[in-house]
């Protein structure tokens, strides 16, 4: 059986395509999670988000062609106190009846030296959405890929604490999301 050239050219380049194509990753929920770091009276907090999901396709020989999403249900915040979980999705802070989810999608995702990645995209949260880009470390642990990383925001940018709560003096304007991801194929 004789091939082509065209052929042999077209197979090799597929599989070349192939192997540098992203791979879609299953976060594992025990080892992944999202929160907020901010000051509350001058004192630092950080609460998690117990509801969230994260799609990413990465393939670290092809970073380039990586791609990110995350939707995270805003009324699952909790800040350790249950009547503050609820003050929280209340309109004047999340407003998680009409706004139920905050969301990232990437639009680029670049190398950026050994173990790090520089990803940019749209923030929405609260009907309000932004062009974002922060730096994320990644790195192979366990067979699966590991991601780190922190995303500064200004709170007040979308409009998250209105009316009394704009005062910055009691919360700071000043957030931090973390996010800790481990996946693999």
């Amino acid at each position: 059986m004789k091939i082509s050239q065209r052929t042999l050219l077209a197979s090799l380049l597929g599989l070349s395509l192939a192997a540098s194509a992203a791979t879609l990753l299953k976060t594992d929920p025990a080892k992944t999670s999202v929160s907020a770091v901010f000051k509350q009276m001058n004192v630092p907090v950080e609460a998690k988000f117990k509801k969230f999901n994260i799609a990413i396709d990465y393939n670290p020989a092809s970073p380039d062609a990586a791609k990110a999403s995350v939707d995270v249900e805003t009324a699952s915040l909790d800040v350790g106190e249950a009547e503050m979980n609820q003050e929280v999705a209340k309109k004047e802070w999340f407003n998680s009846a009409q706004f139920p989810k905050a969301t990232f999608v990437s639009s680029a995702i670049k190398a950026a030296g050994a173990g790090k990645l520089t990803v940019t995209g749209k923030l929405s949260i609260k009907g309000k959405t932004s062009e974002v880009s922060f730096p994320l470390s990644v790195k192979t642990e366990a067979g699966k890929q590991v991601f780190d990383g922190a995303l500064p925001i200004k709170r007040l940018a979308y409009n998250i604490g209105e009316g009394e709560w704009k005062d910055t003096g009691m919360v700071a304007d000043e957030v931090t999301i973390k996010f800790h991801v481990s996946a693999a194929p």
